[in-house]
């Protein structure tokens, strides 16, 4: 069970409620969390722009960009995904790496790694390398990375019975399986 005799931090936090991610294409960011993740589509919105300078305070993004769809998806028990399709009024560079500054992905934890991973194959996604087994405090961890089709790196990742760490820490790390403990 997650200790509540923290001090500090935001009062009332609960956890994650959503993530965002920008897209170049929203339909197919949809077939990727709809059909291959296995999300559910809840609701979109958008266009949004502004002639003042909303975009630049709100969201730090250049004056003149224009939001052109956002469309919330809930997948399972972990958090909801906000996904956007911008069209930018300035540059972009590209991807950044996990190694960069700003460099991120997002891990999907399944029951039964090996099904989830021939899905992920079956639907044509790309694998990068071969499943890891994980050693020290993550021991009992297999996880792999993979991209969704615009690039973006996510993480498939199991441990059904658990990791190494847990034997003897008195906090335990959010399970989806077991969001109590």
């Amino acid at each position: 069970m997650f200790s509540q005799t923290i001090s500090d931090g935001l009062p009332g936090l609960r956890g994650v409620e959503h993530i965002g991610i920008t897209v170049p294409d929203i339909d197919q960011a949809e077939r990727f969390f709809v059909d291959t993740i296995g999300c559910e589509r809840v609701y979109s919105l958008g266009p949004f722009e502004h002639e003042d300078e909303w975009m630049k305070t709100h969201l730090g993004v250049h004056p003149r960009t224009v939001m052109r769809e956002l469309r919330f998806y809930r997948c399972r028990f972990g958090p909801n995904f906000e996904v956007f399709q911008y069209e930018a009024a300035d540059s972009q560079g590209p991807y950044p790496r996990n190694s960069d500054v700003g460099g991120h992905h997002v891990a999907f934890y399944v029951d039964d790694f090996d099904a989830a991973l021939k899905h992920l194959r079956s639907h044509d996604i790309e694998i990068m390398g071969e499943p890891t087994q994980s050693s020290s405090h993550s021991l009992g961890q297999t996880w792999i990375y993979f991209r969704a089709p615009w690039g973006m790196q996510f993480e498939l990742v199991s441990f059904p019975n658990g990791k190494l760490y847990e034997t003897t820490s008195a906090v335990k790390l959010w399970h989806p399986a077991r969001p109590a403990e």
